[in-house]
């Protein structure tokens, strides 16, 4: 098979915050994507406004740029384990992977997760030891603990003696050696031109190619992105669309992007090699062939592991519903949903047993969390369900997924978490001391994850860091309580005083504070014993003829607990929903009629 030598396709994976955006724009900026006077822009790949406000990657995108009269196409996948379907699909268009570790963390959950898809594809790694600036960094042990783990997973002989480059992107160098002189980032990309093999490409073959991702264009509508196996393509084309079912559909293209910098291009024609972009679709989605003739024979897609997680998501029905959202219809949310899984192979829906309930799977909480906070600001308006795990039938056993999760906190703060653990049904499998710091491994329920983020947090007043990656399928190991207070209920419609919420004070902490709008049924606090206390939050002073002690002076509330969509999705009860409007989240009963509720649980 020829191959175009002019070409290098690579995937940069990464854990959460080892700098893999930041060494995406340091090659941006070498690799002559910015005019002189142009503007530089920081984390330019993080495209959506989620991936900035949390500095994480959600989404795989790819660009390009071009050294020394070759091209250099980069695609940037997610470092969270939540969003690993955007990860296993871009392995399809790449030839090689820059694994980038922090020289001070070492290889973490999503490293690993991540690391065994690429080389179960045969793809070359190039090790990139990251952050040698920061302090206690030391990429002599990180080195040694990313061979220790080509070793666990099974790396072949050309994997394992994969090159490690040090450097630091923030400080814009790289360096083959540690005691080299540190210059600007051209180590790197020799190694990538020297170790990553150029595509295979068959320029003289039918046109071919699988599509890995789906953009939109405004002007074009879908444009279905992958890499050219065979062939060429361009704009006046007829090709056929191969369906998951084996059907074939004709398409007219009506327009080839290449992608290069901060963004596509329309080129001429994409040829073998080469990752470009195809619009010509009402309907394309990914995972199907793209090619020339009858003839030809559709690709085999990459398998997705299945979802671990499930949440309802359910027409808004209270009181305030539709004065938030413009989109409030159980037709509108199931179309948006059913939107979001042609883009997102990792995310499942399916009709609920009631009408306008919704049951989307997922790989995790954070990943329907970011779908949630997205239609929110689409101007959705919808209730979402406390996260259950999908079980499975196994031997005749009914089974649950078990994680295995890495912990990294303080030494003082040990014992807290492990009771924590310990109630969660955890069970410790490695523990090391280092400076201090305590790194638990822990095999662990996925029932047993949802909610200890904020506990880690509280309880280690935010210095603790957790990581987890599913594992297998193991037997129910019986119940999990993860939230041991109870809640304050609100009983009637209207806006808060601060009246009343100050006589609400002694019983918990309050959620909202006076003159916001409560209905009956919606979650106002939290109390200290297990079950639900009603209350009355809107309650107004009698005014009478006669003066108190005490009047003219003000009255002082605590400020309320303010929830985020993930907090509050992890803190709520199976009884409960999150309700999620474009400006408010408010956490309320699902069944809002007190009576009604006992009459239920009974």
């Amino acid at each position: 098979m020829k191959r175009n030598e002019d070409i290098r396709n690579i995937a940069i994976i990464a854990h959460v915050d080892h700098g893999k955006t930041t060494l995406v724009d340091r090659l941006m900026q070498e690799g002559g994507v910015y005019r002189e006077n142009q503007a530089v822009a920081e984390r330019a790949m993080d495209s959506m406004d989620l991936e900035r406000e949390k500095g994480i990657t959600i989404k795989a995108k790819n660009t390009s740029v071009h050294w020394r009269g070759k091209t250099i196409n980069i695609v940037d996948t997610p470092g969270h384990a939540d969003f690993g379907g955007e990860v296993e699909r871009v392995m399809k268009m790449v030839d090689g992977v820059l694994l980038l570790v922090d020289a001070k963390d070492g290889p973490q959950a999503q490293t690993r997760f991540v690391l065994r898809k690429a080389l179960s594809h045969g793809l070359k790694p190039i090790v990139v030891i990251n952050k040698l600036d920061r302090e206690h960094a030391d990429p002599e042990r990180v080195h040694d603990l990313v061979l220790e783990l080509f070793l666990a997973l099974d790396a072949d002989e050309d994997q394992f003696n994969a090159p490690f480059i040090y450097g630091s992107a923030k400080n814009g160098f790289a360096v083959r050696n540690i005691e080299d002189e540190r210059v600007d980032m051209t180590p790197l990309f020799e190694t990538i031109l020297e170790h990553i093999p150029a595509p295979e490409a068959d320029t003289e073959g039918e046109f071919k190619m699988l599509i890995s991702n789906i953009d939109w264009d405004d002007y074009v509508g879908r444009v279905a992105i992958g890499k050219v196996l065979s062939g060429k393509v361009a704009k006046g084309d007829t090709i056929l669309r191969v369906k998951e079912d084996g059907k074939r559909e004709r398409i007219k293209v009506t327009k080839v992007f290449e992608y290069s910098g901060m963004g596509s291009s329309e080129s001429v024609e994409g040829h073998a090699g080469t990752i470009v972009g195809v619009a010509g679709f009402e309907e394309v989605d990914i995972g199907e062939t793209l090619c020339k003739t009858e003839s030809q024979e559709p690709l085999p897609f990459v398998e997705i592991d299945p979802p671990t997680i499930m949440m309802q998501f359910a027409v808004n029905d209270g009181p305030l519903a539709g004065r938030d959202g413009k989109l409030v219809t159980s037709r509108q949310i199931r179309e948006r949903l059913m939107r979001e899984m042609k883009t997102n192979v990792s995310i499942q829906v399916e009709d609920g047993e009631t009408s306008g309930i919704f049951n989307v799977s997922a790989r995790g909480a954070m990943q329907i969390a970011v779908l949630v906070e997205t239609m929110r600001r689409e101007g959705f308006e919808v209730l979402v369900s406390r996260p259950s795990v999908i079980t499975q039938q196994i031997d005749g056993k009914t089974c649950e997924p078990f994680e295995t999760l890495w912990i990294e906190l303080p030494e003082e703060c040990m014992g807290g978490i492990m009771e924590n653990l310990n109630n969660r049904k955890g069970i410790m499998t490695n523990m090391e001391t280092r400076n201090g710091i305590v790194f638990l491994e822990m095999e662990i329920p996925t029932r047993g994850i949802i909610g200890f983020e904020i506990d880690l947090v509280n309880a280690t007043s935010g210095h603790g860091i957790m990581s987890h990656l599913f594992l297998e399928y193991r037997p129910m190991v019986g119940e999990i309580v993860t939230r041991k207070s109870g809640t304050l209920v609100s009983m009637a419609n209207g806006k808060t005083t601060a009246y009343s919420l100050s006589a609400l004070e002694d019983r918990g902490k309050l959620f909202v504070g006076a003159g916001v709008e409560v209905y009956e049924g919606m979650i106002v606090g939290e109390n200290p014993r297990q079950g639900e206390i009603p209350v009355n939050p809107t309650t107004a002073k009698q005014l009478t003829n006669f003066r108190s002690s005490g009047d003219g002076k003000g009255i002082q509330l605590s400020p309320p607990i303010s929830f985020s969509l993930e907090r509050s999705i992890e803190y709520i009860a199976n009884d409960e929903f999150v309700e999620a409007t474009p400006n408010h989240l408010r956490l309320r009963k699902r069944i809002l009629n007190a009576t009604l509720r006992k009459r239920a649980s009974r």
